[in-house]
């Protein structure tokens, strides 16, 4: 379908792959540029490079990943032209309907040819896929695509519509799929499209329930068996693997450490507090004694000692500050008696042998993709005249013997 190459080639469709939600398509053509939030990229640095590759941004912005096109790529990356079908129910259908290498399919719906894709890789160029699209421009579009992804060969598309008109097929293929507004319209096309010479398959694809019920009751009426209905969910996890949790034990010495230091800290607090509040009396009771100098004409004099007393003054917060470390550090060690065990503890932890990760999976919070039932059915081959005609009669010679051995 795509390049074989193991190298990208000038004209190669790639998948560039931004983040898990961010896939784009590109065409390689010689002299543009791919420009991003993950940088700059210029399509001549692509050239030659393998499939695969992780390849910085030019201006150092990060980097992008360069895949071989897949139809589970494409369905992540294709531009959408309709609502798609998405990994979950293309994998069940395409199981369902028993399809395979040398299959003949009919698709009535192409969309954006999400499932057009998958089905071409699984029949191979041995089997044929007619695809039917209701919307001209849409089956314009889809048809430029599977020229241009090498799949002509394969899929045969028609704009049509064929809940009124019907296929341009009658007894030739092996399944059919309907992807219709209306699929209750084309049960009866779809049957006269099936092979009568073994058994087939029908899937219709719908959104609400009450089109099911309508689906149902045409399958039901055109002579379909095995009628069941699925809804097909998909939870796809992300697997880590992170430190395991530290033991108790080591948690625990974490935890007496914080305990200690935050005492220290208040201790250290409630002695700078001690500190300038006695500092600040000392110059409230300076100050009082300074103004009843003034008043009594001493001023000369109180300036005269005032100057070492300041110089006094200045030094008693550090003293008393000092005066209350002691007490503290005293206290300190009281509630930190632990501290040597504690630092053994730590010596203990920075020696001993790092752990072995543990995995943990945890479930993606969206998912793309919307809910859909998907309806199936199998039409049985019919019993050639020859030879149901023996049958009937050995079953009408017993009904005979029957009576006769009653009589």
């Amino acid at each position: 379908m795509w390049s074989a190459a193991r190298e990208i080639a000038d004209g190669d469709l790639v998948i560039v792959w931004l983040t898990r939600d961010v896939v784009q398509p590109l065409v390689i053509t010689r002299g543009k540029e791919l420009n991003s939030k993950y940088g700059v990229y210029r399509h001549s640095d692509l050239i030659g490079v393998p499939y695969g590759s992780k390849i910085g941004s030019r201006n150092g912005k990060g980097f992008i990943h360069v895949l071989r096109p897949t139809p589970e790529l494409w369905t992540l990356a294709l531009p959408h032209r309709t609502q798609i079908l998405y990994l979950a129910d293309i994998a069940f259908v395409v199981s369902w309907l028993n399809i395979k290498p040398g299959s003949r399919v009919i698709e009535a719906g192409t969309g954006s040819g999400s499932f057009s894709h998958s089905v071409a890789r699984t029949i191979g160029p041995s089997g044929h896929l007619w695809s039917y699209e209701f919307h001209e421009a849409r089956a314009n579009k889809a048809r430029e695509e599977f020229v241009r992804h090498g799949m002509d060969n394969v899929v045969t598309l028609t704009h049509r519509n064929v809940c009124k008109d019907g296929f341009t097929v009658e007894g030739t293929v092996d399944a059919v799929f309907l992807d219709l507004p209306a699929p209750w319209d084309a049960v009866e096309h779809a049957k006269k499209a099936l092979r009568k010479d073994r058994t087939t398959r029908i899937c219709c694809f719908s959104p609400c329930m009450e089109q099911v019920l309508r689906t149902v009751s045409a399958l039901n009426e055109a002579g379909f068996t095995d009628i069941t209905m699925y809804e097909t969910l998909i939870r796809p996890h992300q697997v880590d693997a992170v430190p395991p949790l530290s033991p108790i034990s080591d948690v625990s010495a974490k935890l007496r450490q914080a305990e200690q230091r935050r005492e220290e800290k208040r201790l250290r607090q409630i002695a700078i507090s001690r500190a300038a509040r006695h500092a600040a009396g000392k110059r409230k009771r300076d100050g009082d004694a300074d103004e009843e100098a003034e008043g009594a004409g001493k001023k000369a004099k109180t300036d005269d000692e005032g100057e070492p007393r300041s110089e006094e003054l200045a030094g008693e917060p550090a003293a008393s500050a000092g005066a209350e470390t002691p007490a503290a550090k005293d206290e300190v060690p009281t509630s930190g008696q632990s501290t040597p065990a504690q630092g053994s503890g730590e010596t203990d932890l920075g020696t001993a042998e790092p752990l072995a990760k543990i995995t943990l999976s945890k479930v993606f919070p969206d998912v793309r993709g919307h809910t859909s039932y998907l309806t199936f059915a199998c039409l049985l081959p019919k019993i050639p005249a020859a030879e149901a005609a023996p049958e009937v009669e050995a079953e009408a010679a017993e009904d005979s013997a029957a009576a006769a051995s009653s009589s």
